[in-house]
């Protein structure tokens, strides 16, 4: 492996042009001394690419007719990119220093190694860790947490090793991995997808690698706000999906029993009681939508 691999650092910005401008200025406090920046707008209100390339003359903008997605959006950009290396990162976080430099590491001690993401806390709680890897998705229940989770960071979690997936914020990718497990699973759209990715790409023989040495600041808040109606579609829908493509028999038997006899229950009655129609027409939707879907299981 070369020296000093080119690094596209892949980026979507959707209606956030403040946030990702925010982004852009804190890259320009990196030290690694090649790479390459590609935005890729999922077709905001506001088109970017006036202001970005007056503003940002060395990032290559991508202006989409439509929203692919977190999933298409970063396939698209990966399509464009010229490096070895990809760094998936998201637009409302800030990076620099030598954060590139120690996430090629683990590709240098160990070529199995096919993804690698910082340790992350939170910008506005910034001793604060929201990622120090990721525990394995449990095969009955169909959910994981992320290590560390809204734990103080003390330097417990400083240790670095192989964790069971890279996370969708920051992750860096080796051309590799493309080449022989393809990109980002596009029918995920958002959530769940970097566990699927990450998923496939361990099979296909790579390890994954938590490298705590870099660190990244996310902007997302520690108090989420209420599930959103997107999101009630998009994460119970894509929750079965992963475990349609990530699970044997046995296992999916038993997660389908659990969905069956305590998620759809206790949703339901969640959402009724507190008047979410929304909600709960968006999650039965998501259970209709992988009984129509079975093309989507490998």
């Amino acid at each position: 492996m070369e020296k000093k691999p080119l690094i596209s650092i892949i980026i979507l910005n959707y209606n956030q042009l403040k946030v990702t401008c925010e982004f852009l200025e804190s890259a320009k406090q990196l030290t690694y001394p090649n790479y390459e920046i590609i935005l890729v707008d999922n077709a905001s209100e506001e088109n970017p690419m006036e202001y970005v390339s007056k503003n940002f003359p060395d990032v290559r903008v991508i202006v989409n007719d439509k929203n692919h997605g977190f999933t298409g959006g970063n396939n698209i950009g990966m399509k464009a990119a010229k490096g070895s290396f990809y760094f998936i990162v998201n637009n409302d976080t800030e990076i620099g220093g030598d954060l590139l430099e120690k996430l090629l590491e683990p590709f240098y001690e160990d070529p199995d190694v096919g993804m690698v993401s910082p340790k992350i806390k939170f910008y506005h709680n910034p001793d604060t860790i929201q990622y120090a890897g990721f525990t394995k998705v449990n095969p009955f229940t169909g959910r994981n947490r992320a290590v560390g989770s809204l734990e103080k960071d003390e330097g417990q979690h400083n240790t670095p090793g192989y964790t069971n997936y890279a996370h969708g914020a920051a992750m860096l990718v080796k051309q590799e991995v493309i080449d022989k497990v393809g990109m980002f699973p596009e029918h995920f759209f958002i959530y769940y997808e970097e566990l699927d990715w990450s998923a496939h790409t361990r099979r296909a023989g790579f390890r994954i690698f938590y490298q705590p040495t870099a660190e990244i600041l996310h902007k997302e808040s520690i108090t989420m706000g209420k599930e959103s109606a997107i999101k009630a579609y998009y994460h119970n829908r894509n929750r079965i999906l992963f475990m349609r493509r990530n699970s044997n028999t046995f296992e999916f038997s038993v997660f389908f029993l659990f969905l069956i006899f305590f998620t759809v229950p206790k949703n339901i009655l969640k959402y009724t009681m507190k008047g979410q129609k929304e909600h709960r027409r968006n999650f039965v939707n998501a259970l209709i939508w992988n009984l129509k879907s079975s093309k989507y299981n490998q």
